[in-house]
Parts: structure tokens; sequence; C-alpha cells
């Protein structure tokens, strides 16, 4: 704990001076936390940025967020995947029209009970935007706290985070929570780095931190490893018929859940429809959290006009403006493109 106590001033001191400037820094307004703090969860702060600025412009306010429609909200998130969070932030719009008059609660366990918000998210919305006294923790905060205590429990242990944000909440500065978790998050990932030797040099607890007196930094934090991920072989069948390309929706549940998908199947199943011969034109591999694809592209002119149910010809326009593709196809695009009208 006496590290934790140290680190307050300092840590608030060097925020102030070295926090980046971020869209979602320049007001309190809860909706703008809110969907910054969403999109934040695996994606990193770059690939974020242009995301949060259009989607406030397509969005602008719960009440449109609520009301928008699926393909819209969809299409608007595209590149930044794990659309589930897309569709929860809209769940939680209508819970807040419905159960909240319209207002971003201020309660937190009214935050913390909308779909899609979890002990983090809302510690982060609460202190950021209303001043409540919460502890947001992420993977950040947990690496920087595990190497300043040098605290070798496996903080992927939920009760592990849970002792953490009691401990972070003991030592908050009452008048500038909001400040405390966004300087603690900033230092996990600007200076306490995941990956490669952390800035020791740079950092504001580097005179107390117990990991760096003690030569731990590289084995702090303790965390379980990841189960391999599983392999998936799958072909891709790029169908084009006058300067428009097929494209089929996804199930409503399960992996990418309601997006539109070029054509594909697993490796040695049938493909989805009688094809004529295919030419292979790439290969490309993605990577879910759990999951891997391996793909390998076929493309070719379809004769026939009538698709399936649930299929569409879509063209440039329809591709740019209107529906949603996964980034697993994004390697596929430039080609799919040049044989659009």
């Amino acid at each position: 704990m006496e590290p934790l106590k140290q680190l307050v001033i300092p840590l608030l001191s060097w925020y102030n001076d070295a926090k980046r400037d971020l869209p979602w820094r320049r007001d309190r307004d809860p909706y703008h936390i809110w969907v910054s703090e969403i999109m934040l969860q695996q994606t990193r702060v770059a690939a974020a940025v242009d995301h949060y600025i259009r989607f406030l412009e397509r969005f602008p306010t719960v009440q449109a967020l609520a009301q928008a429609e699926e393909d819209a909200l969809m299409k608007c998130w595209q590149g930044l995947g794990y659309y589930s969070r897309a569709r929860n932030l809209q769940r939680a719009a209508q819970v807040i029209l419905s159960d909240h008059g319209g207002v971003f609660p201020r309660d937190y366990a009214a935050v913390r009970a909308l779909p899609g918000v979890g002990d983090y998210t809302a510690g982060a919305i609460c202190s950021i935007a209303f001043g409540l006294p919460r502890a947001a923790v992420d993977g950040n905060v947990l690496r920087v706290v595990a190497r300043l205590t040098a605290d070798g429990r496996d903080v992927s242990q939920p009760q592990v985070r849970r002792q953490v944000a009691a401990a972070l909440e003991q030592i908050m500065p009452v008048k500038a929570p909001g400040e405390f978790n966004q300087a603690l998050m900033e230092l996990g990932a600007t200076v306490c780095l995941p990956n490669g030797a952390p800035l020791c040099q740079t950092c504001p607890a580097g005179d107390f931190c117990r990991a760096r007196r003690e030569g731990l930094t590289a084995l702090l934090p303790v965390k379980t490893a990841k189960r391999p991920r599983r392999v998936e072989e799958r072909q891709v069948y790029l169908l084009f018929r006058q300067g428009r390309v097929a494209l089929r929706k996804r199930p409503d549940k399960g992996l990418l859940a309601g997006l539109w998908e070029f054509p594909n199947a697993l490796e040695g199943e049938p493909p989805p429809l009688a094809l004529p011969p295919l030419t292979f034109v790439g290969a490309a591999r993605h990577i879910f959290t759990h999951l891997e694809w391996h793909m390998r592209a076929y493309a070719g002119a379809l004769p026939q006009a009538r698709l399936p149910q649930g299929w569409v010809w879509a063209g440039r326009t329809d591709l740019t403006r209107t529906y949603s593709l996964p980034s697993a196809f994004a390697p596929f695009l430039d080609g799919v493109y040049r044989q659009l009208n």
C-alpha cells in the first residue's frame, strides 16, 4: 500500500504535463466518455480516434444511437471489430431512454447495470464524468500496480482485480478521481509498457517502484497463459455479376453476428451454392480472440442473378456506404473494388 500512497501526487503532476491530447478528454459528457471507453476495449487509441469522431458526428446523442438502424450502426463501427460492443451500446442507449428519461444515469449501480458495461467501464464513466471515487482497473492499471508493489499474484484472477480496485479507492484523491484513473491508465499505456522494457527513467514512480528496485519488471505482472487459438481453414468466394459482388448476412448470433460477408465455407465443406469454375486470387489470415482464420479466396463470374435468401448484390457505393464487412475480409477488398461499378 505504501508505494500506492506515494504515487498519488507525482502521478497527477506527471499526467498534467505528459497526457496525450485525445478527443474524449476535452469534455466530461458521460455519453462521450462512455462511447470512448467502449471503443477502447480491444482497440488501440490510435485506431479509435477517427472512429470516435465519426461515430459522434453520426450519432451525437443517446437518442440518435438508440434509434439508429442496425446496418447504419454496424457500418459506422466497421474497422473496430468486436461488433457486439456496438450492439451493447445501442441496447444501453435504449435502456437510458426507457428507464432514465434519456438522461445518462449518475449512480454507479445504474451505470454498471447498462448492457455491455462492466466494473472498469462503470468506474471510468463515474469517476471522469461525475467525480465519483470509483476505481477503473484495466490491464494497464493492473500492470502498473503489480510492478509498483512487486505483487506476484495472477492479475487475470477476478479477486485480484477486485482487491486492486479496493486498494486504489482507499488512496484515490477525492477531488480528482477521474484524473487519477486516467493518469494510471496513461502511465500503463505510455511508460509502464506491456511489451518490451518499461521506460522507468521517465516514470513518476521510478524512485519507489519495488519491481524496478528488485529487478522484477520483466517478470511482472503474472498472468495465466492463454489457450492456443483454434485454426480454421476457410475458402472465400468473390462472386461477381454486372459490376456487383455477392454478399451474405451472417446469423444473428455467434461470431460476427449480423454482419455482411463474402460467402465462405470451411475447407472440405461444399460451397454455399453451385458455382462456376473459379480462379484463386489470394490468401490472408485473420486473428480473433480465440480463433484464427486462414483464408484462400477464389473469384469468378456468377451467371445467375437470383441469390439465396439473405444474400444481396452489392456495388461500390453499397460497400462504402451501406454494408459493413468485418476486417477479416479487408485483404480482398482492393481486388473486389477493381471489379465493381
